[in-house]
């Protein structure tokens, strides 16, 4: 189980790092990385913003799955399958809530 809670730890910091940059305003438009929809690759005005905003909630998700996966491990007496749904869960849920908070943003931001 320690391997497994060294992986999950390492991917949501690994998330986590890569919003940073996109927090930060550092990442142009491309179609590789960000929050990427058509209305956001054409136009720099809303890239930056949503991106942003995207970035923050990202950063969240990503910190609320390593500290899950490090304070799930330290549970005394849990088992492996409660574990990894549990991971599982947390991930689902705080990557959809991120994706349904960016576009609710993206959507109430001015139309072009």
């Amino acid at each position: 189980m320690t391997s497994i809670c060294i992986i999950n730890a390492a991917a949501g910091l690994l998330i986590a790092a890569l919003a940073v940059p996109l927090i930060l305003g550092k990442i142009p438009p491309n179609p590789l990385y960000g929050f990427r929809t058509p209305r956001t690759l054409s136009d720099p005005a809303v890239w930056y913003p949503a991106n942003a905003y995207a970035g923050r909630w990202l950063l969240g998700s990503g910190l609320s799955i390593a500290i899950t996966a490090i304070a799930l491990y330290l549970t005394p007496n849990i088992g492996l399958d409660v574990y990894a749904y549990s991971i599982l869960a947390v991930t689902l849920l705080t990557i959809g809530i991120s994706v349904l908070q960016s576009f609710r943003f993206l959507n109430r931001m001015a139309p072009k």
